[in-house]
Order: C-alpha cells, then sequence, then structure tokens
C-alpha cells in the first residue's frame, strides 16, 4: 500500500520528468491586439497552431502526440457545445475548465496512468480587445487566465522572463507588424534562457538580435491570427510566410 509520502514523490519524479522533456520545447507567444489575436512559435517539423471554434486557437509545446490528443478534445468537445447548446455557448472557459483540464487533472494525479507531456495556449477572441483571453494549461491540469498575453515555454524561467518584456512592450503595440515584431523577441527571450539556464555569468537578453537571426531562418515561422473585423467566414488563418518575413526582415 503506498503512503502519502510515497505519492507525494511520485508526484515529484513525475513533474521532473515531465519538464525535462518540455525544456527544449520551441515557446509559444500570444498576443491580443486590436486587429484581433495572434499565436506566434518557430517550428522545425509538424504545424503547432491550430483552429478549434470560430473565435478559437490553439497552439502548445511537448510531445506531438500528447499535443494532438489536447488538440482533438478541444475540437470534439467544442462541436457537442455548439451542436447542443449555440456556438455563443463554445467558450474556452467550458472546453478548458470543463473537459480538458479534469482530464489532463487526472492523467497526471494517477501513478499508474501516462501523464501527459505538454503545456498549451488556448485563445478566446471576444468582441472587444478588451475581452479576449488567453488559457494557458499545465501539464498537472492547472490553468491560468490572461487578457493581454500569453507564453508557454520549455522552463518557468523562461516563462517569467518573457512575461516581464510583454508587461514592458505590449501596451505600446498598435499594429499587427508590431505585434509580430515583438512575438519574435518573446520567442527568443524564451529561447535565450533556456539556453543560458546553467550559466551563472550568461544574462539572458544580451544578445537577442544574433538568436533570432541564427533560429528564425533555420525554422519556419509560423503566426495564427484571429481577426476581430472580417468579412470572411473564418476568422482564424495561418500569416503567409511573405507577410512574416516582411514584419522581421531585420532577422533575415
Amino acid at each position: 500500500m503506498y503512503s502519502p509520502y510515497d505519492w507525494n514523490q511520485a508526484i515529484q519524479h513525475r513533474s521532473e520528468y515531465i519538464d525535462q522533456r518540455l525544456r527544449d520545447g520551441s515557446p509559444v507567444v500570444g498576443l491580443s491586439i486590436p486587429e484581433g489575436q495572434i499565436l506566434f512559435t518557430v517550428r522545425r517539423a509538424q504545424r503547432k497552431i491550430f483552429d478549434i471554434y470560430d473565435r478559437l486557437m490553439f497552439s502548445a509545446i511537448g510531445s506531438q502526440s500528447d499535443v494532438e490528443t489536447i488538440r482533438l478534445s478541444a475540437v470534439d468537445v467544442a462541436h457537442q457545445e455548439g451542436y447542443a447548446r449555440s456556438p455563443d455557448d463554445v467558450t474556452a472557459q467550458r472546453i478548458v475548465g470543463l473537459r480538458i483540464s479534469p482530464a489532463v487533472r487526472r492523467a497526471f494525479g494517477e501513478q499508474f496512468a501516462t501523464p501527459i507531456v505538454v503545456r498549451a495556449i488556448f485563445a478566446e477572441l471576444g468582441e472587444r480587445q478588451e475581452d479576449d483571453q488567453f488559457f494557458m494549461l499545465n501539464y498537472d491540469g492547472e490553468f491560468t487566465i490572461s487578457n493581454s498575453y500569453a507564453v508557454v515555454a520549455g522552463t518557468r524561467a523562461a516563462e517569467e522572463r518573457t512575461v516581464e518584456l510583454l508587461e514592458r512592450a505590449h501596451p505600446l503595440l498598435n499594429s499587427l507588424p508590431q505585434a509580430i515584431r515583438l512575438a519574435a523577441e518573446s520567442w527568443g527571450t524564451g529561447m535565450q534562457s533556456v539556453r543560458h539556464l546553467d550559466d551563472e555569468e550568461g544574462e539572458p537578453g544580451s544578445d537577442l538580435t544574433a538568436l533570432l537571426r541564427e533560429e528564425l531562418p533555420r525554422g519556419t515561422v509560423e503566426v495564427g491570427f484571429l481577426e476581430r473585423q472580417t468579412n470572411r467566414e473564418n476568422r482564424f488563418r495561418l500569416l503567409p510566410p511573405d507577410q512574416t518575413r516582411a514584419a522581421l526582415a531585420e532577422y533575415y
């Protein structure tokens, strides 16, 4: 029979295992701007940013199979809610808070279950910018909510340093190209923080431009955009490469 001490030790070991696997993940940055919401990341292989429903999009770092499991679950829940209730009832609060979060929490807490290796962002577009929301879901099922910006990264230190940058710079945003540049700098800050994690003398942010000029051309910049005012049927779109490159020309 397991004692409470054994359970706590098992939970600690699971956290350490998942943290190690997430450490090298490419950060995802979310920003709210007057035109809508963006999710920004840089990928090497599979696509990372997806629409969930009309005003919802999703991205994550972690095990590709777990990310896909979360995505499909969110899509299923969204369409069930939309069919059984109405499209207005399809919210990130209901999807994450009532369905996805409890399932992730159970998988993390059961010692003989496989934990879900993921940190995820759900973006929900509001009628006004002040109504925008981001839900950050952790691998233990806990989630936090933000209105202006969000980030998930490979370490907590990387997330904290990125948030410090976003707190200073986000109030100055007034256009989509500016948002793309800030998102890229935030992504680079997260990557740089992980690189300097074991370097006591290194100072993350000291050579951010060099990192971005090295890393952005090596990967694929992916920007998902939920457009607030549009005549298109679908508010979500992935921005074309030429548009993102134009906003980030100084790094290419």
